[in-house]
């Protein structure tokens, strides 16, 4: 499926999707306004040869979302290179199935870059490589550690798990994102420019 500039336009903007949220908004907007973003990851997206049109996909519920998501707000704030444009992935799934992590999940936030012509730069899903490697090996000690999951097999959905192990596994994410968010906001910087990069090196090939 392509993704043509109709299709796009459709979506909303970042501050229309902001007034539509009806959860977590202070959560993003404080991590937008709190996101360290260096002189040299602002001056990259500033010279960039020509504006990207971002297709963002994501939910006011999802964690990765409410983390990511402001990220690249402030960038396309500050450079004034991004144009973004916001879909809810359970009511767009024809976007959201483009797009599947592993060829299977369907995991938010996602970026998808395209040029001005439409023409598809790359895309971006979910969290950082190192940080999910992080992340993992976190649940994997509070499944093996913590007594409140001593009859939770590894891997159940928080929807069904029981409400003590909820509330721990809540705690041990929140700790997590604090723990963690300096790191995590670095590499997701550096993990965009390198989808554009690469991207724009291929068209310049081309």
């Amino acid at each position: 499926m392509a993704v043509t500039h109709e299709r796009f336009e459709q979506g909303m903007t970042y501050d229309e999707y902001k007034v539509q949220m009806t959860r977590n908004r202070e959560r993003l907007e404080e991590n937008e306004r709190t996101v360290e973003l260096s002189a040299d990851d602002i001056e990259f997206f500033t010279n960039l040869p020509e504006p990207l049109n971002v297709l963002v996909i994501t939910e006011d519920w999802c964690g990765d979302a409410i983390a990511n998501v402001p990220i690249l707000g402030r960038l396309a704030a500050e450079s004034g290179k991004l144009n973004l444009r916001i879909f809810l992935r359970d009511q767009n799934p024809d976007l959201m199935d483009h797009y599947l992590n592993r060829g299977i999940h369907r995991s938010i936030p996602v970026f998808a870059f395209f040029d001005q012509q439409f023409r598809p730069i790359g895309h971006w899903i979910e969290r950082p490589a190192v940080v999910t490697e992080m992340q993992e090996k976190m649940l994997a000690n509070l499944y093996a550690t913590d007594p409140a999951f001593a009859d939770v097999a590894p891997g159940t959905s928080i929807a069904v798990l029981p409400d003590a192990a909820r509330a721990r596994l809540m705690q041990a994410f929140a700790a997590f994102r604090a723990e963690t968010r300096l790191l995590a906001d670095r590499e997701v910087v550096r993990e965009l420019r390198d989808v554009i990069s690469r991207g724009l090196a291929l068209h310049q090939e081309a």
